[in-house]
């Protein structure tokens, strides 16, 4: 009964010890962004593939609305 007690608690620390290094981690990563001309453009970047992908979607269909043309 007591080793299962012991297991229980170093399992329990180590849980603790990532929890807190992702936090870390992720606290760290986000001050780090704040950097408006690398906001700016992982912005531009995001609503360019958005764009492109909704392009891509639109394509199969023809322009009389007659199905998709493949």
């Amino acid at each position: 009964m007591r080793n299962l007690v012991v297991v229980l608690a170093v399992l329990a620390v180590l849980v603790a010890a990532a929890v807190a290094y992702v936090s870390w981690r992720d606290r760290r990563r986000l001050s780090s962004d704040d950097d408006p001309e690398v906001v700016r453009a992982a912005r531009g970047e995001r609503h360019r593939r958005e764009a492109e992908r909704q392009h891509a979607q639109s394509d199969g269909w023809n322009r009389g609305g007659h199905g998709f043309t493949g």
